[in-house]
């Protein structure tokens, strides 16, 4: 024995663990089931279902092998007639009161206490008193309850308490009377809430917007990745007869662990919406009618070329947004370019692009999300993580309750779901004076621009910025995110620079919560004003996305996004676009806005019936296959934009599949890694007292077309808040 291991016998085989290690562990790492209900890699010990029951040599009843730790020369018997029997009479107990309605449970089929009861339940019951019945609970919109189903396992408090960090369920009673529930009347809406739907072991929790829609055995399981923010977890969908059904975490430990948020658990009900395109539009004089794809994209071309012949190519432009796939930014920029247009961007709640040369090659995280989970300190910056990236925010958590220490500089008090160290509040989004402030507590020592420096000596700092300095210098592995309010306020430029001189000032480093699921592949693929493939500067830049919709173009071609709400001025975008000459829409959906100022309406799939890659806030590509028959006649928007791009003339358009397109741009940029660093401008391009007019942000539930189509994601309270918030 050394010690960092221990030398066991897991039935007949011997074995090493660690030290304090639970047996359950141990089981499973051999390969040795031991049948649980209320263990959980990821919750705490809880031992209170005694299903895993096994026998010790020399211990005269059966232990429960999720709260035994192993010693030295412990001998296990999982499979021995004691620890059968404990099983099966363990099993028995749990049947007493459990209702015979697996025929109409929706967990039937993948049902852990129905896979049991087959290998430790009897055929025959020895009671025949009434079962008990509980009144079931109304969880809100997302989650579905059956109580009397309930087997107490506690699963789902634990991870309110323990993983949420939002105890909205808990035990009351005692014995048989014994419930799972809120303590007051109260929905469970959290933004990590449907978690507990996987983790309920039998139907006592289910998908309410799935109730009784499918059959586990009939729906085939996919691998796909989730596309609302630039965390990318990890998901499975299932699918029926070509029709997406339900979405359930796929576990990925490096990036969502087992978890996934309730925005890519339920936003699949926004694919089949009411207002889906289904079919390719074009537009004469002021009426629509319907039209086949080789007329629509062939008036699509005609439109576009039409649109050059005035003015040239650099009166066009491309918007993608930024959860479009890597290889539809790679394809829309191929079309801009081999039409003489640098005019291409994906940007768009940007408003300040006065310093964007010294962007990054792609915005990262600053860290892995695991080492996020051990980070010293991490300050958010103009951040509401909960809402912008639901499984970053678990991350934080982790490390805020590893021992790490977390600070806010936002527009209010922090909504965070652990004790923050210290926080600036800052109601007019002024958050350059506050990072001013915090960088003043540091004293940096290094040559500063004048108008960074005057904004410094000016800055009062007070105790909370002295506190987030002292947290940072202090941290050995350190993290400042500069989040959506941030990137979007109108001193971004400011907001950035003096982020990092406190990097600088410190050992932390800065990090971006990008908007989107792939604003990473955006910057890679080249869809840019003024960079091309994998970074490289463009001798003549064209014009970013703010500067698309202040004077109209000739021809705009957008791809995946709803200017209105998608933009960072949505009604300025609105009045620019019915002023231009043509406009081009990929969109699975058709709304009353659309109409007004489109001319060729293509109706291009959701991320459900496309395959492409993301790559996640990490630097992570993920790519992954489309899981759902396309809705009506709608096209993978790679497709449509490899045929326009060959009715347009483009060259090297050519592509037989999605592969074929991420091969070729993996071959010019997957050497390059994330780097984040910052170099401080000589001059500062723009104000420096960090102050500009009101912008506004997205909210929870508002991040994409699809999302704000999800019913049960808007029924939620987070949904009825309203898509936009204003920062004055």
């Amino acid at each position: 024995m050394t010690d960092e291991t221990v030398n066991i016998e897991i039935d007949g085989r011997p074995c090493t663990a660690r030290p304090g290690q639970m047996i359950i562990e141990v089981t499973d790492a051999q390969d040795a089931y031991v049948p649980r209900f209320c263990y959980h890699r990821k919750l705490s010990i809880a031992a209170n279902c005694r299903m895993c029951l096994v026998e010790v040599e020399n211990v005269p009843k059966p232990l429960p092998a999720c709260a035994t730790p192993v010693t030295e020369g412990m001998k296990v018997r999982t499979r021995s007639p004691m620890a059968i029997s404990a099983q099966k009479a363990t099993m028995e107990f749990l049947l007493i009161n459990h209702p015979l309605d697996c025929p109409i449970c929706d967990q039937g089929g993948e049902c852990e206490l129905q896979d049991l009861a087959m290998g430790y339940g009897s055929d025959v019951s020895r009671y025949n008193e009434g079962k008990r019945v509980v009144r079931d609970k109304d969880l809100g919109p997302l989650v579905s309850t059956d109580m009397t189903r309930c087997i107490h396992c506690t699963r789902c408090v634990r991870f309110g308490q323990e993983i949420a960090g939002i105890q909205e369920l808990g035990t009351v009673g005692r014995g048989e009377q014994t419930e799972i529930g809120t303590y007051i009347e109260r929905n469970v809406g959290h933004e990590l809430s449907g978690n507990i739907i996987d983790l309920c072991p039998v139907g006592a929790l289910n998908s309410k917007p799935f109730r009784y829609r499918a059959r586990s055995w009939e729906m085939s399981q996919h691998e796909t990745i989730a596309p609302h923010d630039c965390v990318g977890s990890n998901l499975f969908a299932h699918v029926r007869r070509g029709r997406l059904m339900r979405v359930v975490p796929r576990p990925n430990d490096d990036v969502n662990e087992t978890w996934i948020s309730d925005r890519d658990r339920f936003s699949y009900e926004g694919i089949y919406a009411e207002d889906r395109l289904q079919s390719p539009m074009i537009r004469e004089g002021d009426d629509w009618r319907v039209t086949d794809w080789g007329t629509a994209l062939e008036a699509a071309a005609a439109g576009i070329k039409d649109a050059m012949k005035d003015l040239g190519p650099a009166r066009l432009g491309f918007l993608t947004s930024p959860s479009a796939t890597l290889e539809e930014h790679y394809l829309a920029g191929r079309i801009a370019r081999g039409l003489g247009s640098e005019n291409i961007d994906h940007r768009l709640m940007r408003r300040d692009f006065s310093d964007q040369d010294l962007d990054p090659l792609f915005p990262s995280l600053g860290m892995t999300l695991r080492e996020i989970g051990r980070a010293d300190a991490v300050l958010l910056v103009g951040c509401d993580v909960r809402s912008e990236a639901p499984m970053l925010a678990h991350r934080v958590r982790q490390a805020a309750l590893s021992g790490g220490r977390v600070g806010t500089l936002g527009v209010g008090p922090s909504d965070l779901t652990f004790p923050v160290a210290a926080e600036s509040v800052h109601p007019d989004g002024d958050f350059a004076t506050g990072l001013a402030a915090v960088a003043a507590s540091l004293t940096p020592k290094v040559e500063l621009p004048e108008a960074i420096a005057r904004l410094i000596r000016e800055a009062p700092a007070g105790a909370q910025h002295r506190a987030l300095a002292e947290m940072l210098r202090d941290g050995a592995r350190g993290l400042i995110l500069l989040g959506a309010q941030a990137q979007a306020h109108p001193a971004f430029g400011v907001i950035r620079a003096l982020a990092a001189l406190i990097t600088q000032a410190t050992r932390a480093t800065l990090g971006y919560v990008s908007p989107g699921a792939n604003s990473a592949g955006g910057a890679l693929a080249g869809a840019l004003p003024h960079r091309g493939v994998g970074g490289v500067t463009r001798k003549k830049p064209g014009i970013h996305a703010a500067a698309m919709f202040e004077q109209p173009l000739s021809a705009y071609l957008l791809h995946g996004f709803e200017p209105e709400w998608d933009c960072a001025a949505g009604e300025k975008a609105l009045e620019t676009l019915r002023q231009a000459q043509f406009v081009t829409m990929l969109t699975p959906y058709v709304t009353d806005e659309m109409v007004s100022y489109a001319h060729v309406l293509l109706p291009t799939g959701t991320f459900a019936e496309t395959g492409g890659t993301f790559i996640n806030g990490e630097g992570r590509w993920q790519s992954f296959g489309g899981v759902a028959q396309p809705f009506a006649e709608a096209r993978p928007a790679w497709k449509v934009m490899r045929v326009l791009g060959n009715l347009l003339d483009v060259d090297g358009m050519d592509y037989s599949d999605v592969d074929q397109v991420r091969r070729e741009l993996e071959s010019q940029t997957g050497h390059l890694v994330p780097d984040n660093t910052f170099t401080l401008p000589t001059d500062l391009l723009h104000r420096a007292d960090g102050r500009g007019e009101a912008f506004d942000h997205q909210t929870l539930y508002a991040c994409d077309p699809v999302v704000r189509r999800a019913s049960a994601l808007q029924a939620t309270e987070q949904g009825r808040r309203g898509w936009r918030r204003t920062i004055q």
